[in-house]
Formats: structure tokens, C-alpha cells, sequence
């Protein structure tokens, strides 16, 4: 009878098969979850980084009166700075910063942005021109979570120009892009990718949102009333 109750105690103690497998998963978890922590952290400082040392470039030796000779600055300051630092601080890294800090002028945005976008993914960001495509792309990433790859198909597809968004005035778009970084909700205008559907529409190339819902609400009671 001892034996049996002795038998019983153990038969609670003694850990099932999926235990350590469960345990080892768990800890798995745990370790991936912090490296991926670290590393967006990484990802962040390293992108505020550069955009500071681009804007402090910027102001204080391309943006002065000491603009004349502010490339050669430029050099020194890297030859100093690689000798610190390693090669990633070349006068080419250096100027690529500084049209970071001019692309990205306020320093707020760049902190958002940079949460979810690498330091790669700004860069296939500069050489855009239009300042609205590039707020565009850079919010759709963030919002997205596309990778680098996928934002350099995107433009390379002119994703940006075959959007309602494109059409519209400077003022118009600038609150589409606001409420998409304030809200992460993508509206009809950043959506709509065929410019055909626009005349379809019968709407012009400047128009309200109001004025893209009443046309689709227009459209399809027509519809209805054909189908009696």
C-alpha cells in the first residue's frame, strides 16, 4: 500500500513529455522577441543618428557663410571621423546625411518614421524629388510595413503617380498624408491607383473627397436603376 502512495506522489512530480519542449519554445520566444527588440532600437538610434549629424552639417558649415569651401569641411571632418569611427562616416556617408536632414527637416517625424524604417529604407527614399512623394512612400511604408525591396518596387511602379492622391492640389494632398500619419488609415485618395476610374467618375483632376463618394453613390444608383 506504501509502494502504491509512493507511486502516486512521483506520478505528480515527474514532468510530462511536452513539458521541456514547451519551456525551451517559451524561452525561444523570449530571447527572439528581445533581439528584435534591440535590434529596432539599434535601427532607430542609428537612424536619428544620422539624421542629426546631417543637420548639424547642414546648419552649421554647408549652411553658413562658410558654405564656399564647406565641401572641404566636409572632408575633413570625415577623414576625422573615420579614424574614430570607421569608414562609415566618408565624406559620401556625410553628404548623404545632409540630404537626409534636407529632405526630413523636422526631426519629430524623422523619430516616428524611424520606429519602423531603416536606415536603408530612407535612402532609397532621397533621390525622389517631390517632397509629397516622398511624405507619401515613407507613410505607406510605416503604415504597410513594407521592406526595402517592396518600397523600391513601389516607386519604381510610380505607385505614387497612378494615385487619386497625385491629382489632387498641394493643400488637399498635405491633409491626406497628415490624417494617414495621424490616423495610419489609408483614405479613398491613396487607394484609388487607376486614373481611368477618375473619368469614369467624371470627376476633374482636383476634387474633394466628398466629391469622389457622391460620384461612386451617383454611379452606383445608376446602376441600380438599370437593373429595374
Amino acid at each position: 500500500m506504501a509502494e502504491i502512495h509512493l507511486e502516486f506522489l512521483m506520478s505528480d512530480i515527474t514532468p510530462t513529455s511536452n513539458e521541456p519542449e514547451d519551456l525551451v519554445s517559451d524561452l525561444r520566444r523570449l530571447i527572439s522577441d528581445a533581439q528584435y527588440q534591440a535590434a529596432l532600437a539599434v535601427n532607430s538610434g542609428l537612424t536619428l543618428l544620422y539624421w542629426k549629424l546631417g543637420d548639424r552639417i547642414r546648419r552649421e558649415v554647408l549652411g553658413s557663410e562658410r558654405a564656399g569651401y564647406g565641401e572641404q569641411i566636409v572632408v575633413t571632418l570625415s577623414r576625422q571621423l573615420m579614424a574614430d569611427f570607421g569608414r562609415g562616416y566618408s565624406d559620401k556617408n556625410l553628404r548623404r546625411m545632409v540630404q537626409f536632414a534636407e529632405a526630413f527637416p523636422e526631426e519629430e517625424i524623422v523619430v516616428t518614421l524611424s520606429r519602423q524604417l531603416s536606415w536603408s529604407h530612407f535612402q532609397a527614399l532621397l533621390p525622389l524629388d517631390r517632397p509629397m512623394q516622398r511624405e507619401f512612400y515613407a507613410e505607406m511604408c510605416r503604415v504597410e510595413g513594407w521592406s526595402v525591396r517592396t518600397l523600391r518596387g513601389r516607386i519604381d511602379s510610380m505607385l505614387y503617380e497612378r494615385t487619386a492622391l497625385s491629382r489632387q492640389p498641394d493643400e488637399l494632398a498635405r491633409l491626406e498624408i497628415a490624417a494617414l500619419h495621424a490616423k495610419g488609415e489609408v483614405g479613398p485618395a491613396l487607394v484609388l491607383k487607376d486614373p481611368y476610374i477618375l473619368d469614369f467618375l467624371e470627376l476633374k483632376d482636383h476634387y474633394l473627397e466628398r466629391d469622389f463618394e457622391d460620384a461612386i453613390l451617383r454611379e452606383l444608383e445608376l446602376f441600380l436603376l438599370e437593373l429595374g
